[in-house]
């Protein structure tokens, strides 16, 4: 698994992008490709549920969604994914009211772009794992957080987590303390 220090690798997955609930709205396509590349100067806050149309996801999802604002002020992109394609976070988006109009990226990881050089897929079931990323503008991963299946997430820590890699630099924990450093 990737951790902490290690760059995120070339990628191109499709993203959903925010607001929309159908393939195309005033001309407009929904979709948009995504790549390491993508939201120069940006961190990106990326995290990833197991499958579309599940009970603990949507939770997480509207609790990110409700930060979205937070993240933006702070820099950051927030996206998030599963391995099933763009055409099912559009449906689930339409079916479950909390869903629709989003306002950050979902993304579709179906060949495995991102979570499979992540190390995020689960063997069994062979899809995503709860995992959180946050990678820094040059690319590089500052914080990894990956759970079960059925152990969510609070949104509201890794906004603190954010946060705290963006006081002072990167980490605190090169600083000296009490002469010296941890």
């Amino acid at each position: 698994m990737k951790t902490i220090g290690d760059k995120l690798e070339a990628f191109r997955v499709t993203g959903v992008k925010p607001g929309f609930n159908q393939h195309e709205e005033n001309g407009v396509s929904a979709f948009e490709d995504i790549t390491e590349s993508s939201f120069p100067g940006k961190w990106k806050v990326i995290y990833f549920y197991p499958k579309d149309f599940t009970q603990v996801c949507p939770t997480e999802i509207i609790g990110f969604n409700a930060l979205a604002d937070e993240f933006e002020a702070r820099g950051a992109v927030l996206m998030g994914g599963s391995t099933d394609n763009e055409y099912v976070k559009l449906a689930w988006r339409r079916d479950s009211p909390e869903l629709g109009k989003l306002n950050h990226y979902q993304f579709s990881d179906t060949a495995g772009a991102l979570v499979d050089p992540l190390g995020i897929r689960e063997k069994s079931e062979g899809v995503a794992l709860r995992a959180t990323f946050i990678v820094d503008p040059d690319n590089i991963i500052q914080h990894v957080s990956v759970n079960n299946f059925n152990v969510g997430r609070s949104p509201e820590e890794t906004l603190r987590v954010l946060d705290a890699l963006l006081t002072d630099g990167l980490c605190a924990c090169n600083r000296p303390i009490g002469g010296s450093t941890l």
